[in-house]
């Protein structure tokens, strides 16, 4: 497989497109959520045409699992350009107040114009949008307080418009997960397939995982290292997933490598931050 090759947009997000497109009336704010992680390969460059000039919130979810000097460098990056940015981890709830303050506060110059109109008062509408697999369920969720919306770590799960009440006064539409049809960068291509916002059965593994290494072994060896007990890290990636492969028992008879097994163990610890605090684009 060729890196510029590795593209994915299945039919149910090109609707996902025009359910956002449809919508986009009724909310006073949107909030992109973004995988801090990847902050720049995870933005969706249909999202900004879509989006236009409607408020907006950049919202990096997985903070906990980004490199800490690399997060505050991307919301000071956000902030410089006048764009609202807080980081969170859906899943503990880490950000969700200082969020929760922020999107009422963004919201406040469509909902206050309403009151000044002698309209009943109304709670802030918001859209929530993003990559797909990049935890807007997990968010949605703790936000709402309760599971209102289906979580499954598979790209493309939410395909329906659903509206959650939000006690403290916010409603949010969510909306699937879409991508964008082509991907010009081979990089964004790869990053997206190691966060797996791509699904992991549309392309080969191998070379993807290697490339993982590659870039893993350059940036962030340190994880490498401690997570699977090595001395050093051979410049060979297809050295260091043998090595790995033999560390963690991933063999078949014979005593070969179990290829398969091998890799998906590292693109599984990868994706749990079991291979230390990583953030692989920079502002």
């Amino acid at each position: 497989m060729e890196e510029k090759n590795l593209q994915w947009f299945p039919g149910h997000m090109k609707k996902a497109q025009h359910l956002i497109e449809e919508n986009l009336r009724l909310v006073d704010l949107v909030i992109e959520l973004l995988d801090a992680r990847i902050p720049a390969s995870s933005q969706n460059p249909l999202l900004r045409e879509i989006l236009g000039d409607k408020p907006r919130l950049i919202v990096l979810n997985k903070a906990d699992l980004a490199d800490k000097k690399s997060l505050d460098a991307w919301l000071k990056n956000f902030r410089d350009e006048n764009i609202p940015a807080v980081a969170v981890d859906a899943v503990k709830g880490t950000g969700l107040k200082t969020l929760i303050t922020l999107a009422k506060s963004l919201a406040a110059p469509k909902t206050n114009k309403f009151a000044r109109a002698g309209a009943k008062p109304r709670s802030a509408r918001l859209m929530i949008v993003g990559i797909p697999n990049v935890g807007k369920s997990s968010l949605i969720n703790r936000l709402a307080g309760a599971n209102h919306v289906k979580i499954e770590n598979k790209p493309g799960v939410t395909r329906a418009k659903q509206w959650i009440k939000i006690a403290d006064g916010l409603d949010l539409l969510d909306m699937p997960g879409i991508l964008w049809p082509k991907f010009d960068d081979a990089q964004v291509a790869l990053k997206l397939s190691w966060t797996y916002a791509i699904s992991d059965e549309i392309h080969d593994l191998e070379p993807t995982v290697c490339k993982l290494l590659e870039t893993l072994t350059e940036k962030f060896p340190a994880g490498l290292l401690e997570r699977y007990k090595l001395e050093n890290l051979p410049a060979d990636s297809h050295e260091l997933l043998n090595l790995i492969g033999r560390k963690r028992g991933c063999l078949v008879k014979g005593g070969e490598i179990d290829t398969e097994k091998v890799l998906r163990l590292v693109l599984t610890e990868f994706r749990a931050g079991k291979l230390g605090r990583v953030t692989l684009d920079e502002p």
